[in-house]
């Protein structure tokens, strides 16, 4: 079966999604694809910055978003052996260090809204698999497994917004550059404490990041970076003593520890790279968030970062300059933000343990 659309977005994150509203408010016609059944799906960085927080207000959504649940974070604090050794608090006229949104509440509203617009389009359960170049070497469209069924969506831009692992910046012949940074993540999430204030706390074992990050609707999220490619070894150890490590660190959460972190299989592995490419786009295909610069999880730059590149391509799109998109101005300004902002997230890591060495 053949689509035609001015614009295909692949990826139905909060930056493809945010992209595919904005253009079917600006009446240009958009399909919105996602790869998996429900848009929903799992996800680890969902804390707004201030920046993110005034693309949902400048677009008239923060409202509704909130609406559904979010919870801003009062305080960043450093603990060291169970002790609470440092805190930052927000400026006064910005008021939080951090907005939890979950990513449902984000999506839903993007969707929703998206969805009052006739010339938008979501395929779920559709997974892109090749680009259609025409004799020129012009991207204009998809091919695609909708629900298993192939599929080609003819489109005058095709925008990959499919993360980390983008099939549309491979297909195109992108490059980028990929950057390790010395750990891994375990990622885990239990259900917070009675009185667990809304904070951002950090501890520092064996030499590495603990963090935990207080989710809205009562929970904490744990990130926990470990030795790159240690954990098929970590694996085969004692999961108690690790688990001690934590609790030792936040004696607070010692029992919740226990009641939902049981196995290794509690824990989820991510694999924490950067990467940056020097192409954002060409030949009738452009590019946004991961798929062309993805953050490691310091800071929480990605998600806000993903909505400012869906931001400023929404300002280039019209209906009637699709085909001869300068995609120059854009590309030029967002690329100089991320490359300091990867910079940023470097100096962060490297100097993390820092923030302790005055009070031991």
């Amino acid at each position: 079966m053949n689509y035609k659309t001015d614009v295909c977005v692949v990826g139905a994150g909060p930056g493809g999604a945010l992209l595919a509203y904005l253009l079917a408010k600006q009446n240009v016609s958009v399909i919105l694809l996602e790869r998996h059944q429900k848009i929903a799906k799992a996800f680890r960085g969902e804390h707004l910055n201030e920046e993110g927080e005034a693309i949902l207000k400048k677009h008239g959504l923060f409202s509704h978003v909130e609406k559904l649940g979010v919870l801003a974070m009062e305080s960043l604090e450093y603990w060291e052996n169970g002790n609470l050794i440092k805190s930052i608090y927000p400026e006064p006229e910005v008021g939080h260090l951090g907005i939890h949104v979950p990513q449902a509440h984000l999506l839903k509203v993007l969707i929703e809204e998206a969805e009052k617009f006739p010339n938008f389009t979501l395929m779920t359960n559709t997974r892109v698999v090749d680009l259609l170049i025409n004799d020129d070497a012009r991207i204009y469209g998809v091919k695609a497994l909708h629900e298993g069924r192939e599929i080609r969506i003819e489109s005058q831009l095709t925008v990959g917004a499919d993360g980390r692992y983008s099939t549309v910046r491979k297909k195109a012949g992108i490059e980028v550059t990929n950057k390790k940074h010395g750990y891994d993540l375990l990622w885990a999430r239990i259900p917070a404490p009675d009185n667990w204030a809304p904070s951002i706390k950090m501890a520092l074992i064996d030499g590495f990041q603990l963090s935990l990050f207080t989710q809205a609707k009562g929970f904490i999220q744990i990130g926990w970076n470990i030795e790159e490619g240690s954990f098929p070894e970590l694996r085969k150890q004692s999961f108690t003593t690790f688990l001690d490590k934590l609790i030792k660190a936040f004696p607070v959460l010692e029992d919740t520890v226990k009641e939902n972190i049981k196995s290794w299989n509690d824990f989820v592995l991510l694999d924490v790279h950067s990467n940056f490419s020097e192409n954002w786009g060409k030949n009738g295909v452009a590019f946004l968030g991961d798929a062309v610069h993805t953050m490691t999880p310091t800071g929480a730059f990605g998600l806000n970062s993903a909505m400012k590149d869906a931001d400023c391509l929404a300002q280039i799109i019209t209906p009637e300059r699709i085909n001869q998109l300068d995609l120059m101005q854009c590309e030029s300004e967002r690329k100089k933000e991320i490359v300091k902002l990867q910079a940023i997230q470097i100096e962060k890591e490297k100097n993390f343990a820092t923030q302790f060495i005055i009070y031991s």
